[in-house]
C-alpha cells in the first residue's frame, strides 16, 4: 500500500475542490502531468495539475487558487515554445480547447477580436474572403495560437514586410493577479493620467510605470542598453524601450498602449482572454521566389544586404545541415526539386506583384544583382505551387533537426539571436569562429533578411560535459550579441533558456526595472514564475537526467535503426505538427482532430511513452494503465511516420506497447477475435452462404458479445475465385512477370477486387503469378499479437522469395496488407536483408501500373474514351508509405476521365477501430470532418474510389454510397 502523506493529501483535496467549481476540467493524474511536463524545448518540469478552463470565471477561480496556495499558473496554447516558456511546476492552464472563438470582425477598421486559442492559419482562412490577413507567419502557423503569438511576440517569415505581433496588437482583455479584469488599449494622455490615479491594481501598474520610466536618466539607460531599435525582432525581457517611444514618455504622436509591454511578456504579467488585432491587406497576388544557392555561409551572408534592396516579402535561409536532413524525410523528398548541387546554404527571396509578368521582372532584376555581386552560383526561380513546396521545406527545418539518430541533437539555446542587418556578416563570421573553437559544426537557419539566423549547436544533453558546453556556448554568444547591441531573443522568447542572460543583455539597472514591473503586476508571483525575471537556471530541469544509466528496454520489434524504442520516442521534439486541423491538410493526427485533446495527439503518445519507459520502476515498463489510455485512440494510421518532421512512427510504437502490455494483462475476447480475424474468415469461407446468412440473422448478438457498435454493418464473405482463362485484350506482347499478392482481406472479403486485379493485369499482357493463402499479419500487428505476426512475416518472406526472381514486382490491392511487407516486416523478420528485398519489390497495384505507364507498356489508347468523373479517397498507409499520386495518375489514363483527390485525411475506420463500440463516435466524427461531406456532395453519377477495404466500409456506413477500388474502374474502362 502506498503511504498517504498529509501535505500531498491536503493539496489533492484542494485540487478536487477546485475541479468541482470549474465549468471546465482540472486534471492531476500521472498521465496529464507527464504529457504537459514538456513543450518543444529541452526542459521538463512536472506540473501540479493541468486546467482546461471554459470561461473567464474559471480562469479567475484558478488565479485565486494559485494565490491562496502559493503556486503559479503557466498559460499554454499549442505548447510549441522552444525556450521552455510553458513548462513549470504549477498549474498548466491550457486554453487551446475552449477559448477558440473569433469574437468580432470590423472590415472597415481592419480589426479582428479573437480568443487566445484561435489558430493563426484558421484566422487567416476566415479573413481571406475579406481581402485581409494577419501578417506574422511562424513555421508553426498551422497549429500555433494567437495567445502564444502575443506571449512570444512572434514574427516569422513575413516580418521584413509586415512586422511582428507586437506591431499588430490593438487591445488586450486580461485578468490581473488579483482577479480583476483590465482592458489595455491606446490611451491618450488624459486617460493615462486618469488610470494613474485609479485606486486599483490596474491603476497601480500605470502609476509605477510613469514614476519609473518618465525620468530622463532611466530612459537614457534603456536606450543605451537595450538592442538597437532598427532590430525589429527584439524580445529580450519586457519591452520598456517600446513603451518609452510613445506618449506620454516621449513627444511621439503614438498614444500609450500597455499591449506593447504585454506582447512578449510570456504570460508573466496578466492572463489574456481576448486579443484585438490590426490586419493587413492581402499581399499582391503573384509571387516569384529566387532560391539563391551559396557555396559558403559567408557568401550567403554577403548576399543578404544587396538582396534586401529589392523590396522582398521574405528572405529566408537554410543551410546544408537542414538540406541534408530533408534527404531522408519521406514527406520532404518531393520538395527538394529545386536544389542544385550541394549548396552550403540557400536563400529564398520572394518578390511579389499584381501581375505575374511584373513579379517575374522583379525576380530577374534580383538575379541580376546577385550575379553582379557574384554571391551565388545558382538562382532558380520558383512560381505557384513550387513556392509552397520550397517554403514547406524551410518550415520543416526545425522539426527535421529532431530526426538526427542518437542522443546528439541540434539544441535551441542560441538559435534566436538577432542583429542589425549591417552587422550580420561580421556577427556570423565571429560566431562561426566561436563555434569552431568549441568544435561545433552549427546549424544556420531562418530569417536572414531580419538579421536573425537560427544557430544551433549539436549537443548531447544527457551528458554532463555537453550540458557544460550548453551553458558555456550560450554565455559566450550572449557576450557576442551584446557586443553588436543585438537581441538574444528575436522571436522565440526568453523562457528558461535565455532569461538568465537578460541582465547581461540590458544591464543591471534595467533588469531591476523589469523586476519592479513584474512585482507591480504580479506581487504574488502567480503568473509563470521563473520566466523573464528571477529565472530558473538554464541548465537545470532538462528533459533527461544528466549522466543517467540508459534504461534497457527489450522489444520484439527491431528498433535498432533508431538505437532502440526509447530513442524512437525521444525523437519527438514537441514541435506539435500533430495538432494541425483538417483544414491544414494531411492526415496527422486523426484522433486529435476529433477530440482536440492534447492527450490524443501523436506528441502526447511519444512523450508519455518516453516518460514511463524512463521513470517506471516496474520490470515491464510498458505495464501502465496511463499508457493504455494514451494509446487508446491511436488509429495506427501511420501519418506521423511521414508528416511528423521527426518521423515518429507512433503506430509501430503502439503495436509494441500492446504486445508488452498484454503479456502482463492478457487480451479480451474482442481483441483476440479481431487479431484472429483471418482464421474466423477462413472458417466462414468453408460455408460462405451459411456464414453470411448468420451475419444477417445473428449479427446483433455477435456485436453485443464482442462489444461492436450496433450501428455498424459487418463484412460478408466474398471469396476470391481464380479465373484460369482470361483473354488478353491489349496487343502488348511483353509478357512481363508480376506476382499478384492476394492478401487475407482480398481473399475472403473482397474477392471480386482480387479477380478484377488479376483480369486487368492479364488483359494488359502481364504474366501473372497469383499468391494467396498468405496472411500479411496486419490484424495481428494492429492488436499487438507480434509473436504471431512475426511467424507469418518469416513464412511470407521465405515463400515470396522462392517463387520469383528479385526483379519481379509483388503487387497487391489492399494497402494495409501489401505495405506491411515493406514496413513492419523490416522490424519483424530476423533476416533483414531478405526482408528488404521483398520490401523493395512490394508495391501497391497503382504504383506498379503507374511505373508501367511511365515505361510505355500501358498506354491511354488501351482504354475507352467515355467521360467519367471520379473522386478519390486514399488509404492512410498509402499516403504515409507511398503516394496517392499513383492512384490519381492511373485514373487519369483513360481519356475524358476526370479524377480529383478528396483532401480527406483518415476515414476514421482504421481496421477494427471503427467497429469498437467505445470508438464508434470518434470514428464517425473523423469521417465527418472532410470525407463524408465530400462524398455526400458528389452527384450520383460521380464514382467514389477508395483502395482500402476499411475505407470503403466506412464510406458505406457513413454515407450509404458504394466506393470502388481503382482496379475495378480501370478494368471497366479497358478496351
Amino acid at each position: 500500500m502506498v503511504p498517504k502523506f498529509p501535505i500531498f493529501s491536503l493539496m489533492t483535496d484542494a485540487l478536487k475542490n477546485l475541479a468541482s467549481q470549474l465549468d471546465g476540467t482540472l486534471e492531476y493524474d500521472a498521465l496529464h502531468k507527464a504529457i504537459y511536463a514538456t513543450d518543444a524545448s529541452v526542459y521538463r518540469k512536472i506540473p501540479l495539475a493541468v486546467a482546461f478552463p471554459k470561461t473567464e470565471e474559471d480562469i479567475g477561480k484558478i488565479i485565486a487558487f494559485a494565490v491562496a496556495h502559493k503556486t503559479t499558473l503557466i498559460p499554454r496554447t499549442a505548447g510549441t515554445s522552444l525556450a521552455g516558456q510553458v513548462v513549470g511546476e504549477g498549474i498548466i492552464v491550457d486554453v487551446s480547447k475552449h477559448f477558440t472563438e473569433i469574437i468580432s470582425f470590423d472590415r472597415e477598421r481592419k480589426e479582428v477580436t479573437v480568443q487566445p486559442g484561435v489558430i493563426r492559419d484558421e484566422l487567416n482562412r476566415f479573413l481571406k474572403p475579406h481581402g485581409l490577413f494577419f501578417g506574422p507567419n511562424t513555421s508553426t502557423a498551422n497549429r500555433c495560437m494567437m495567445g502564444g503569438m502575443v506571449g512570444n511576440n512572434s514574427s516569422g517569415t513575413t516580418s521584413i514586410k509586415y512586422g511582428v505581433t507586437r506591431d499588430k496588437v490593438v487591445r488586450l482583455k486580461t485578468i490581473l493577479s488579483d482577479g480583476t479584469t483590465a482592458v489595455f488599449e491606446d490611451l491618450e494622455e488624459d486617460r493615462f493620467r486618469e488610470k494613474c490615479n485609479s485606486n486599483t491594481l490596474e491603476g497601480s501598474i500605470y502609476k509605477t510605470l510613469w514614476e519609473s520610466l518618465s525620468k530622463a536618466e532611466v530612459q537614457e539607460e534603456i536606450k543605451n542598453q537595450f538592442p538597437k531599435p532598427e532590430i525589429h525582432r527584439r524580445n529580450t525581457g519586457y519591452a520598456l524601450d517600446a513603451l518609452i517611444a510613445r506618449a506620454p514618455f516621449s513627444a511621439s504622436s503614438k498614444p500609450f498602449n500597455m499591449c506593447q509591454l504585454l506582447s512578449g511578456s510570456e504570460g508573466t504579467l496578466a492572463f489574456t482572454t481576448e486579443i484585438t488585432l490590426q490586419l493587413d491587406e492581402l499581399p499582391p497576388q503573384y509571387g516569384v521566389v529566387v532560391a539563391s544557392h551559396h557555396s559558403s555561409i559567408s557568401q550567403c551572408m554577403k548576399a543578404v544586404v544587396p538582396a534586401m534592396q529589392h523590396n522582398l516579402y521574405t528572405c529566408e535561409m537554410m543551410d546544408k545541415v537542414i538540406l541534408d536532413c530533408t534527404k531522408n524525410n519521406r514527406e520532404q523528398q518531393k520538395n527538394r526539386f529545386f536544389v542544385a548541387g550541394d549548396p552550403k546554404a540557400i536563400l529564398m527571396l520572394e518578390v511579389r506583384d499584381h501581375t505575374l509578368e511584373g513579379a517575374r521582372a522583379k525576380a530577374q532584376a534580383l538575379v541580376a544583382t546577385l550575379e553582379k555581386e557574384e554571391v551565388s552560383y545558382a538562382n532558380p526561380m520558383l512560381e505557384g505551387t513550387q513556392i509552397d513546396q520550397a517554403m514547406e521545406l524551410r518550415k520543416a527545418g526545425l522539426g527535421l533537426l529532431g530526426n538526427m539518430i542518437g542522443d546528439k541533437k541540434a539544441v535551441a539555446c542560441i538559435e534566436d539571436t538577432a542583429v542589425a542587418l549591417e552587422d550580420l556578416e561580421s556577427y556570423i563570421e565571429e560566431f562561426s569562429a566561436l563555434m569552431e573553437g568549441y568544435g561545433q559544426d552549427a546549424v544556420y537557419y531562418a530569417h536572414a533578411g531580419a538579421g536573425e539566423i537560427h544557430l544551433r549547436p549539436i549537443l548531447n544533453l544527457k551528458k554532463s560535459e555537453d550540458v557544460a558546453l550548453f551553458r558555456a556556448i550560450t554565455t559566450d554568444v550572449a557576450t557576442l550579441v551584446k557586443k553588436y547591441k543585438g537581441s538574444m531573443s528575436g522571436e522565440h522568447g526568453d523562457g528558461i533558456v535565455r532569461a538568465e542572460f537578460i541582465a547581461q543583455m540590458i544591464g543591471e539597472k534595467n533588469y531591476e526595472l523589469l523586476r519592479e514591473v513584474k512585482k507591480t503586476f504580479d506581487p504574488h508571483n502567480v503568473f509563470n514564475a521563473g520566466k523573464i525575471v528571477d529565472a530558473f537556471p538554464m541548465d537545470v530541469s532538462l528533459r533527461y537526467k544528466i549522466d543517467r544509466e540508459e534504461p534497457k528496454i527489450g522489444t520484439l520489434l527491431d528498433f535498432q535503426d533508431q538505437e532502440g524504442i526509447l530513442k524512437t520516442a525521444e525523437k519527438c521534439n514537441g514541435s506539435g505538427d500533430c495538432r494541425k486541423l483538417p483544414e491544414a491538410g494531411g492526415t496527422m493526427c486523426p484522433s486529435y482532430r476529433a477530440t482536440r485533446d492534447e492527450k490524443d495527439s501523436t506528441r502526447a503518445r511519444a512523450n508519455a511513452l518516453r516518460e514511463f519507459l524512463t521513470t517506471s520502476e516496474k520490470e515491464n515498463k510498458f505495464n501502465h494503465n496511463e499508457l493504455k489510455e494514451v494509446f487508446d485512440l491511436c488509429l495506427s494510421c501511420k501519418a506521423c511516420a511521414s508528416e511528423c518532421p521527426s518521423n515518429v512512427d507512433v503506430a509501430t510504437l503502439k503495436a509494441e506497447f500492446e504486445y508488452q502490455y498484454q503479456k502482463e494483462n492478457g487480451s479480451s475476447l474482442r481483441i483476440k477475435a479481431f487479431a484472429n480475424n483471418t482464421k474466423l474468415n477462413r472458417l466462414g469461407a468453408k460455408f460462405p452462404t451459411f456464414y453470411n446468412f448468420g451475419l444477417r440473422t445473428s449479427g446483433g448478438l455477435a456485436k453485443a458479445l464482442l462489444g461492436i457498435a450496433p450501428q455498424r454493418s459487418l463484412p460478408k464473405i466474398n471469396l476470391y475465385q481464380h479465373l484460369y482463362k482470361v483473354r488478353t485484350s491489349v496487343k502488348a506482347g511483353h509478357g512481363k512477370k508480376v506476382v499478384l499478392f492476394i492478401d487475407e482481406f482480398t481473399q475472403f472479403l473482397d474477392g471480386n477486387i482480387g479477380q478484377d486485379a488479376y483480369v486487368l493485369l492479364v488483359r494488359l499482357g502481364y504474366d501473372v503469378t497469383v499468391v494467396k493463402d498468405l496472411d500479411s499479419g496486419r490484424s495481428f500487428i494492429s492488436k499487438g499479437f507480434l509473436e504471431e505476426a512475426k511467424q507469418h512475416a518469416i513464412k511470407n518472406v521465405e515463400h515470396l522469395s522462392s517463387i520469383a526472381s528479385d526483379d519481379v514486382a509483388i503487387v497487391g490491392v489492399e494497402p494495409s496488407a501489401v505495405l506491411t511487407l515493406r514496413d513492419e516486416y523490416l522490424r519483424l523478420v530476423d533476416d533483414v536483408d531478405k526482408a528488404k528485398k521483398i520490401a523493395y519489390r512490394a508495391m501497391l497495384i497503382e504504383e506498379f501500373l503507374h511505373s508501367e505507364v511511365k515505361q510505355g507498356r500501358i498506354k491511354r489508347e488501351h482504354f475507352f474514351a467515355k467521360a467519367k468523373t471520379l473522386k478519390i479517397h486514399a488509404h492512410c498507409h498509402q499516403k504515409a508509405l507511398s503516394s496517392v499520386e499513383h492512384t490519381f495518375a492511373i485514373l487519369n489514363l483513360p481519356e475524358n476521365y476526370k479524377p480529383t483527390i478528396i483532401p480527406s485525411g483518415c476515414c476514421g475506420m482504421a481496421g477494427s477501430f471503427g467497429y469498437e463500440k467505445e470508438h464508434y463516435e470518434v470514428s464517425m466524427k473523423i469521417g465527418e470532418q472532410t470525407l463524408f461531406p465530400a462524398v455526400r456532395k458528389a452527384p450520383e453519377d460521380v464514382i467514389i474510389v477508395a483502395n482500402g477495404t476499411s475505407c470503403r466500409h466506412q464510406i458505406k456506413d457513413g454515407t450509404q454510397r458504394e466506393a470502388v477500388h481503382p482496379v475495378t474502374v480501370l478494368l471497366e474502362a479497358l478496351l
